[in-house]
């Protein structure tokens, strides 16, 4: 299912449905199903925890890295189409442009998750491996700021995408705070 989005994608390419800004469509578009697919994977646990089935924790390895996918698309459409590898134009966008910034240290925080989600590697970190992963929550944070900050006009969207992670985030701290009598 998470891979429709990309045959939809390679479609609209090949049938040019992209409309007169290509390269800045497919940007969106990448960027707005990264971002959608990371809050699934941190939907995951909450999900397991309301339905009392364990078959969500078996997904999320898989949803975060379709997540990471989406990801590397948004980031190589912008660094390879957008920018045509001009790696002077993309150091003065991440040092200029805050929700480039933010979007960037998203991106460099998610590479070590994706690049450590084997069992192989969760067996060699051991304890290491949940709290390094727990920075998928700074990412996402960083991935929300980075939608806001972009986005003119109509906010709602990324204001829904916002309220989606703050509950995904309380939901997180009521979990570790102790309840009392």
């Amino acid at each position: 299912m998470l891979s429709l989005p990309f045959v939809y994608l390679v479609y609209a390419v090949f049938n040019n449905l992209l409309g007169a800004n290509p390269i800045e469509t497919i940007t969106q578009f990448t960027g707005e199903w990264a971002l959608r697919i990371l809050l699934l994977s941190l939907a995951m646990t909450p999900l397991r925890m309301v339905l009392k089935k364990p078959w969500p924790i078996r997904l999320r390895r898989m949803v975060g890295l379709f997540a990471f996918f989406y990801v590397l698309l948004h980031l190589s459409t912008y660094a390879l189409l957008d920018q045509q590898l001009d790696v002077s134009a993309i150091v003065a966008d991440i040092i200029d442009r805050p929700y480039i910034t933010v979007g960037f240290v998203a991106f460099v925080i998610l590479v070590p998750l994706a690049l450590t989600s084997t069992k192989g590697m969760m067996k060699r970190l051991g304890k290491r491996w949940q709290s390094l992963h727990k920075m998928v929550y700074v990412a996402a944070v960083a991935s929300v700021i980075h939608y806001v900050w972009l986005t003119r006009g109509d906010q709602l969207e990324p204001m829904v995408y916002l309220a989606v992670l703050v509950g995904l985030l309380l939901f997180r701290v009521k979990k570790f705070v102790p309840r009392t009598a």
